[in-house]
């Protein structure tokens, strides 16, 4: 059976309610657009699913029937009366008011091997992203609709690396599993939108002990991308031109290089050589 587009705007009217431009509220609304993600999600019956931002109710709906346990978490109090009403009939719908970014992970009781599934607001989907893969508890597969272009950016292979590429596939393989056209969201934005998953690693590529010396490396040398990382990694940790080409060289790394260039791997020597050599000039160590 077809489904039906939610009808938004007046379901909003009838709380008295507007989407929020300082939320981000763009509600997925289309059931094309609704179907690719859950495809993308790929769901079986005993799986425990976060949503973040529920809004309306849409896609918590389809969870709800699909999966034994939905965590629907909604930041905007004003959403949760009919955000109850969409999910009334169903027993396995948790409803949490409050920012993602804010509540303790261990307060969701999650469990193991959860699964993410949302229609995330695009201004802070890359704060979510490294929320969700920085936490302890990590879930076991991410499914999320982000813009477009961040999904491209997130998905870059070797030498077109930014900072938020490597800080996703250091935890799990990025996929774009779709698109979904900017006239499938109430309102509409302004770009089209792409379903993102990441299916996680067991263990992060890098060891969890030196992960945050290999952030720091890459903050500093993505500072000034135009910029060889000698300049970069030198400016960025406040050494000296001559120690931070030194740094490189001792792993393996010309000099010369740009950091959108290095593979994770070279992180991870700059990340050994770094601890190495000189642990105790590492600022915050």
């Amino acid at each position: 059976m077809t489904r039906r587009y939610l009808n938004a705007p007046a379901l909003l009217r009838e709380y008295g309610l507007q989407p929020k431009k300082s939320l981000g509220q763009n509600f997925l609304i289309d059931p094309s657009g609704l179907d690719k993600v859950m495809q993308a999600a790929g769901l079986s019956p005993e799986d425990t699913v976060l949503e973040i931002g529920a809004g309306l109710g849409s896609l918590t709906v389809l969870l709800a029937q699909t999966v034994r346990r939905v965590i629907a978490v909604e930041i905007d109090r004003g959403l949760i009366a009919p955000l109850t009403e969409a999910v009334s009939e169903y027993d396995n719908v948790q409803i949490v008011e409050g920012d993602i970014l804010k509540i303790p992970p261990e307060e969701l009781n999650l469990g193991e091997a959860y699964l993410v599934v949302a229609n995330i607001p695009y201004y802070i989907s890359s704060a979510i992203i490294r929320r969700l893969l920085e936490t302890q508890n990590r879930p076991a597969r991410i499914v999320l609709t982000v813009q477009q272009e961040v999904a491209e950016r997130i998905c870059a292979k070797d030498g077109k690396f930014s900072l938020l590429a490597l800080s996703v596939q250091v935890f799990g393989v990025p996929r774009i599993q779709a698109r979904i056209a900017a006239g499938c969201f109430y309102p509409a934005p302004d770009v089209d939108s792409a379903v993102l998953s990441i299916t996680l690693y067991p263990q992060p590529l890098i060891a969890t002990e030196e992960l945050d010396t290999f952030f720091r490396l890459a903050r500093a040398g993505f500072s000034q991308k135009r910029k060889t990382l000698r300049n970069t990694l030198s400016a960025g940790l406040g050494l000296p031109a001559v120690q931070a080409e030194s740094l490189l060289t001792a792993a393996g790394i010309d000099p010369r290089r740009r950091a959108e260039t290095l593979s994770i791997a070279e992180w991870g020597r700059l990340t050994d050589a770094w601890k190495r050599t000189q642990p105790s000039d590492f600022p915050g160590e």
